[in-house]
């Protein structure tokens, strides 16, 4: 899995360490077995409109985006056990934070949200 950072519009870091899941297996793993992440912390899922959070561990905040990397919706808070979070006809990807690690509430939808890698 890359790790990178994610970037706000305006150019500040919005996740300082961003880990990113591109393979079937990666991304059908996402955060499942994981005790959580810490402040400052995603997981980028890519070529991904919904997600679940059955067998996970802790809550989660979802920001999906489009393919041109703007914030399409985001939710927070999503316990564990939900059967199934859409994230709209133009999600593409997702970025999964636990809740309240990052500012998920200052975001705007049309923002942009990229993740870059480390160089």
């Amino acid at each position: 899995m890359d790790t990178g950072t994610v970037a706000r519009s305006d150019g500040s870091l919005w996740a300082v360490r961003c880990r990113r899941a591109v393979s079937l297996g990666e991304r059908m793993k996402g955060l499942l077995g994981c005790d959580g992440l810490g402040s400052g912390e995603a997981l980028l899922i890519e070529r991904c409109g919904s997600v679940h959070t059955v067998g996970m561990r802790f809550a989660i905040d979802l920001v999906f985006t489009d393919r041109q990397w703007r914030v399409v919706r985001v939710v927070r808070r999503v316990p564990p056990g939900r059967w199934m979070v859409w994230g709209g006809w133009r999600a593409a990807r997702v970025y999964e934070a636990a809740a309240d690690a990052l500012d998920c509430a200052g975001l705007r939808i049309g923002e942009d949200l990229r993740w870059r890698m480390d160089a």
